[in-house]
């Protein structure tokens, strides 16, 4: 019975526009898992690996159901404008999705503006063990953005359908970090 009723506050939520991502199986301070993927930045594909990334700093991971649609070019678009206070945090930025490799391509071009990378997740492997995929629509994954610390968990995390302030709650959340790379 507390089911639905739990169902029915987060579908509220998320509806308000707050931060509360119904059953997330990655919350503050969880590990996360470590992946590989094929990725693409500005146009050209190579392999992206986490463990490398965090291994320079923190890392903001973040989640979208469908390159070209509106929203998710908007968000490209404002984490590339955005991706140089991210370098001045020691932060770097990753987009997933499920496209195919060849549609990141030119996402990352376009959207993208070559600034950052976005991967293929076409399995949904990586989006599945972020807890990331759309209950509503599962070929896609949800709009969700952690921000992963040095060490490998869960720093912070933001869940809206809204591209509009992923951005500034990752900056936030980055600025946070104390140097250690952990959660305060």
């Amino acid at each position: 019975m507390a089911r639905p009723i739990l169902s029915r506050i987060a579908l509220m939520s998320i509806a308000a526009g707050l931060a509360f991502p119904a059953g997330a199986a990655l919350d503050i301070g969880d590990p996360v898992p470590r992946f590989t993927a094929n990725a693409a930045l500005g146009g050209k594909t190579f392999r992206y690996s986490l463990a490398e990334a965090l291994a320079k700093g923190p890392v903001v991971v973040y989640f979208f159901p469908a390159a070209d649609s509106s929203d998710c070019s908007i968000e490209a678009h404002a984490f590339a404008e955005a991706i140089d206070q991210f370098a001045a945090l020691g932060a770097t930025v990753i987009g997933v999705s499920a496209d195919d490799i060849d549609t990141l391509s030119k996402f990352s071009v376009k959207s993208c503006q070559s600034r950052f990378p976005v991967a293929s997740d076409e399995s949904k492997s990586v989006i599945n063990g972020f807890d990331a995929l759309m209950q509503t629509r599962p070929d896609f994954a949800n709009r969700l953005s952690y921000v992963i610390a040095p060490n490998g968990r869960v720093a912070y995390y933001y869940q809206n359908l809204n591209p509009d302030k992923h951005v500034e709650r990752m900056l936030n959340a980055i600025r946070a970090l104390p140097r250690s790379g952990t959660p305060r």
